[in-house]
């Protein structure tokens, strides 16, 4: 079931993602060499409790036997770990290294979800250019987040951008609706064919997010039971916003 949002419930979005937006702000200040993602951990949880929010992500059920809930308040994942990186005293960030930060703000009964991917000081052109796809690609999808336009056609645009681009998206992982829950119907995949699946309404409320992979779209799981990799060790991003179908153009509620 997709939920339409009242006014009053988009507002109280309006402040969680404000604060994942904040969370993501103080996550980029700190990156450099010798950082541990233990300690973007700690400043994306100490941010999200100075504003009155929780880390969402914390203690997500994996739904798996015998694979604990995610323990941290972020995903953190390093250059061929596409998504859901745990968090690590002993995983420190080197030069030349690219990390995607996904994080969850949750306010009020409801949730803030965006992504992006860091350059660790220098990086290489190649990585510089496979961040940059990975970002348009977002925005090429959102063109077509408009009323009476279908699902499929945000899919497609962003799976065609990002081949036209040289490189690929991972089919097993989609973006998603969000509100009270996390997680909530619909599912976005990024790739998928135009005028296909459900009319978008205004008072939806959306996570775009593109996965993107410079080699092959082959996945494996780690031994965690939760951080997914490319399987030939190429190198991959992750660009995510939340955003508000209204009555004319999207409205990007992470990027205030």
């Amino acid at each position: 079931m997709v939920y339409i949002k009242s006014k009053n419930e988009i507002e109280k979005m309006r402040e969680a993602c404000r604060i994942a937006n904040l969370a993501q702000k103080a996550i980029e200040r700190a990156i450099k060499p010798g950082v541990s993602t233990w300690e973007l951990d700690r400043i994306a949880e100490t941010t999200m409790k100075e504003n009155g929010a929780i880390p969402a992500e914390k203690g997500y059920p994996s739904g798996m036997k015998g694979v604990p809930d995610f323990p941290a308040s972020i995903c953190a994942s390093v250059n061929d770990n596409i998504i859901h990186g745990i968090p690590s005293k002993h995983t420190i960030l080197r030069e030349g290294d690219i990390i995607s930060v996904d994080l969850v703000a949750y306010k009020d009964g409801f949730n803030g979800d965006c992504a992006r991917t860091y350059c660790v000081g220098e990086v290489s052109e190649e990585a510089k250019r496979l961040i940059e796809v990975t970002k348009q690609a977002f925005f090429e999808g959102i063109k077509y987040a408009k009323k009476g336009n279908r699902l499929g056609d945000i899919s497609h645009a962003i799976g065609e951008f990002v081949q036209a681009n040289g490189f690929d998206v991972i089919k097993e992982f989609q973006g998603h609706g969000i509100g009270r829950e996390m997680h909530e119907d619909p599912g976005i995949p990024n790739y998928g064919k135009a005028g296909k699946g459900i009319r978008l309404e205004p008072g939806m409320t959306l996570a775009i997010e593109p996965m993107v992979v410079a080699g092959s779209p082959e996945i494996c799981e780690g031994d965690d039971g939760w951080s997914i990799w490319t399987v030939d060790e190429s190198l991959s991003a992750h660009y995510e916003n939340t955003i508000l179908i209204t009555e004319k153009e999207p409205e990007i509620l992470t990027l205030v």
